[in-house]
């Protein structure tokens, strides 16, 4: 069998048989969960190629004191472009596709609750990613950072068009995000096999399902600031311009308001893969499940309070200073408590060392490290000396390499036999294990020691000091060895596949349900599913003499099943809300005092009142339509539904006039910072108007179509929350623009 013979039958492991002539475009227009797990992590791969090289780079710059082997440009771009690519088109494409695969099958599920959905959330990522990287060849990549700190990241002071492809790039990622984190929530609610309870969820499972919520929290909030961003680039907007009387310090709270979240985002599924990898390899169920399972839950919400702490040193003041130094040191107690469950469940088990284990093992203890690093930072007094240093750059590193990484590849070696059906090797899997382990210590761990000697960060090169040459040499080696360890792990990852021994359906004698089907699962993931009456059920089926004890029924909360269609409007509704918070408290932080020029005094309230009445009436023509549709009374509920959307109509072209009122005045969104939030927040929501005013021309057209039967109309119920939302919304927005003023 020559090379291709062999790789076309290794494909064709992973498609049903009559897929198999027209393989390519089968994998291309999939909608099956677990396919797109596999392009999720293949394309995270191929980014991964990308900003390694990147990272040598850097590193190869920084190898000797003086260097010019990068100009400070070049430098600058290499550093913007390896964040941005590890951050968005690695860490999470890679782990939202192990949660892509793994997910159903541990629920029991035949696939996501919205496969169509879950695609497009896909190919959103190799086009974000295409975005930032075509700025290459458009004027150069951005070279701001990561973090695009403004005014740096605003026309005046980088003028190239690639921080535009960087702001538009992440936009398109983050809509990604949430598609994904809307689909995880709903599947987790609405899909679950008979018997699997919320308490009965794997502890992989119940992570990811918390972590969606983070997700559909934390990316609205950077959306928000990409949107401003842009409008300051692009329509000469004010958000984040001091000379025009925009705040810079308002991008970092924005940005790191998501930033600090998004490190959670990260995290919380390395701590699931831990979660379920290390009970298996000890042979012991986890210790206090409950505990691991609660303090998921204090992470999320105490992560979404902690981002100031990436501000110390901007001069906040005491008071706030001092409740996110709180916040951010309470955090590290949940992480603890995750960290004595782990290793608690290694005391007394029967632990095996496969490269798996030791992989995870390995992030454990890193983590740990970095967890400590991470409370000195917590520490304002502390954080001002080590902020701006090489001390900061390895203890963000000890989390996104240290777990994160580490982390993914023990969950690659552990789902890799049920993905593929073939074995990774042991043997080139722990070589590679200490290759990574090397060459993270060597390259991170002595950067705590640079930074305390003074190094600081973002800097291209540096003065020839005493132990700063020998100990960058060190680091700089030390990146060639996770280099070298990367390259093997690929090299074992193709071989494997290709001719890897076969791994049967449970190799490891797991206990969870994706080890009930066979390796790979076929196209409906199971035929058959054991009785669930506790977290292990593969555990009580193969040991009936001895199971676990049943984890009880308590309450409704625990069998809650939502409408899927509901259930998934509602999840939008949360992270839009999320969209327009940041969008009306940035109207607010610029229009708290009265300033020269125009202001809200050109708004015309009594036109704008009459038609926001007419909006406001919708919210209740709508609620008629949907009661007319239960009643079955057809002819009256397509009246109700035309009537909404005349009112809808209405108010949009009642607000396209004013603005063509203020145009004509001069008042357009770069005239000054009343004009740039007020265009900004009624913009937008006018554009949610609109696609609530497409959707429910949809679901009239729907309605008089011939495919209408019994009067039944399952879209309208979603519509029409998605519609009272936009109106709330507006009540804010009327009342904050229009009535405050009146008030002062």
């Amino acid at each position: 069998m020559n090379g291709n013979t062999k790789i076309t039958a290794a494909v064709a492991r992973l498609l049903t048989p009559e897929e198999r002539q027209h393989w390519e475009l089968s994998w291309l227009s999939t909608v099956d969960h677990k396919r797109i797990g596999i392009l999720y992590m293949v394309t995270g791969l191929v980014f991964f190629v990308v900003a390694g090289i990147e990272a040598l780079l850097i590193r190869l710059q920084l190898m000797v004191p003086n260097n010019t082997l990068l100009a400070p440009d070049t430098y600058n771009w290499l550093f913007t472009m390896h964040g941005t690519t590890m951050i968005f088109l690695v860490a999470m494409p890679v782990l939202f596709g192990m949660m892509n695969y793994i997910l159903p099958l541990q629920i029991g599920a035949r696939d996501m609750a919205f496969p169509r959905l879950n695609a497009l959330g896909f190919w959103l990522v190799p086009f974000g990613g295409i975005l930032l990287h075509f700025s290459f060849l458009a004027g150069g990549p951005p070279a701001v950072g990561w973090f695009a700190y403004t005014p740096l990241s605003e026309t005046p002071y980088s003028s190239q068009l690639g921080v535009d492809y960087w702001a538009v790039s992440l936009l398109v990622l983050g809509i990604g995000s949430v598609s994904a984190g809307i689909n995880f929530i709903v599947t987790v609610l609405t899909q679950r096999a008979p018997g699997m309870t919320l308490r009965r969820l794997p502890l992989f499972t119940w992570m990811i399902f918390c972590n969606a919520f983070l997700v559909i929290l934390a990316l609205p909030i950077l959306n928000a600031g990409l949107v401003m961003l842009l409008i300051d680039r692009l329509l000469q907007g004010q958000f984040f311009l001091p000379f025009a009387g925009g705040s810079a310090i308002m991008w970092q709270h924005v940005f790191w308001a998501f930033g600090h979240p998004e490190v959670y985002i990260v995290a919380i599924p390395a701590f699931a893969i831990l979660s379920e990898v290390i009970p298996v390899f000890s042979r012991k169920a986890i210790f206090g499940h409950e505990f691991v399972a609660a303090s998921t839950v204090v992470i999320v919400i105490l992560s979404l309070l902690v981002w100031a702490h990436h501000m110390f040193t901007v001069g906040l003041g005491h008071a706030v200073d001092l409740f996110f130094v709180a916040a951010s040191v309470l955090i590290a107690v949940p992480t603890g408590v995750k960290l004595f469950n782990w290793s608690a469940t290694m005391v007394g088990g029967r632990v095996r060392f496969t490269t798996a284990m030791l992989f995870c093992v390995a992030a454990l203890l890193q983590f740990l490290i970095g967890g400590l690093t991470g409370v000195s930072h917590a520490v304002a007094p502390l954080d001002w000396q080590t902020k701006n240093s090489y001390y900061l750059v390895a203890h963000f590193h000890n989390v996104f390499v240290g777990l994160i990484v580490f982390a993914i590849l023990g969950g690659i070696y552990y789902w890799f036999p049920k993905m593929s059906g073939r074995m990774l090797s042991e043997r080139i899997g722990k070589w590679t294990f200490w290759l990574m382990t090397v060459g993270f210590n060597l390259t991170f761990m002595i950067q705590h020691v640079l930074g305390l000697a003074g190094m600081p960060r973002r800097t291209f090169t540096y003065p020839d000091l005493p132990g700063w040459g020998w100990m960058n040499m060190v680091s700089t080696i030390g990146a060639f060895f996770m280099a070298a360890a990367s390259i093997l792990f690929v090299w074992d990852l193709v071989k494997s596949l290709v001719r890897g021994k076969p791994a049967g359906d449970n190799p490891w004698n797991a206990w969870t349900l994706e080890w009930a089907t066979s390796s790979p699962p076929p196209h409906e993931n199971f035929d058959t599913l054991p009785p669930i009456r506790s977290r292990r059920p593969l555990w009580d089926y193969a040991n009936p003499d001895r199971p676990d004890p049943v984890v009880p029924v308590r309450g409704i909360i625990d069998t809650f099943r939502p409408d899927k269609n509901k259930a998934g409007v509602i999840a939008f509704i949360i992270s839009e809300a999320g969209f327009f918070g940041v969008l009306i408290l940035a109207y607010l932080f610029y229009n708290a005092t009265t300033a020269s020029g125009p202001g809200s005094r050109e708004l015309n309230l009594l036109k704008t009142s009459i038609f926001s009445v007419c909006l406001f009436a919708s919210s209740f023509t709508i609620w008629r339509s949907e009661v007319a549709a239960r009643m079955n009374k057809q002819t009256r509920m397509k009246l109700w539904l035309a009537f909404t959307i005349l009112l809808g109509g209405i108010f949009v072209i009642g607000q396209g006039m004013e603005y063509w009122d203020l145009y004509r005045t001069g008042v357009t969104v770069g005239l000054d910072l009343f004009a740039t939030t007020f265009f900004t927040l009624t913009g937008f929501h006018g554009l949610h108007v609109c696609v609530g005013l497409l959707a429910l021309l949809i679901v009239l057209g729907v309605a008089f179509g011939p495919s209408f039967k019994n009067g039944h109309l399952p879209a309208l119920g979603p519509v029409g929350l998605y519609w009272h939302f936009v109106d709330v919304v507006w009540v804010f927005v009327f009342s904050i623009v229009y009535l405050w003023p009146l008030l002062r």
